[in-house]
């Protein structure tokens, strides 16, 4: 069986954004799906949110897919870094995702030192990065070293903003379809 792990971003939770929308159209393709809430939102802590992530995928394969938007990228990557050598999930798609600091005080538990991107893409088969051209928080640069670093099939979407309600991004079919192509 499939299975499925979404990571929601800084102050946020598995109720925001496109995060319930993916989730169920998962449920109605029989995929097992987890959509946890990570500990202490507003000021994380990058082992505590491994730790959620290491706990939910006990036995990572290549049907195991995680989906993360924005600081919940990098805590994928983190965990993809920590896997043992020759365990590798399927994919990962980050939605206004970074692996580079933006210099926000509270993510320099996710930075204390330098992502090691081969690593990573050892650890992964396919990635995805939907990035937007005008999004407030996470600059085009950052889908560009997603793309550069990791071999990331990079798409912009014009004028989304976060890819957060707020922007219009209740609904994200586009994601959905990657995901079912990835699936």
């Amino acid at each position: 069986m499939k299975r499925v792990v979404i990571v929601h971003g800084w102050k946020g939770s598995p109720q925001e954004n496109w995060l319930p929308y993916l989730k169920e159209e998962l449920e109605n393709l029989s995929v097992e799906i987890h959509v946890p809430q990570m500990p202490n939102p507003d000021f994380p802590v990058c082992s505590e949110w491994v730790n959620i992530l290491k706990s939910l995928i006990i036995n990572p394969d290549l049907g195991t897919f995680l989906v993360g938007h924005s600081l919940g990228i990098i805590a994928i990557l983190r965990y993809l870094e920590s896997l043992p050598e020759g365990n590798a999930v399927g994919g990962v798609v980050s939605v206004a995702g970074f692996s580079e600091t933006l210099g926000i005080k509270e993510h320099e538990s996710f930075f204390s030192i330098p992502i090691n991107y081969d690593k990573v893409k050892r650890s992964c088969r396919k990635f995805v990065a939907f990035q937007s051209d005008n999004d407030y928080y996470v600059s085009m640069k950052n889908g560009e070293i997603l793309r550069d670093r990791l071999g990331s099939e990079l798409i912009i979407i014009k004028n989304a903003g976060h890819f957060c309600t707020r922007d219009g991004y209740e609904k994200m079919p586009l994601l959905l379809e990657k995901l079912k192509k990835m699936l």
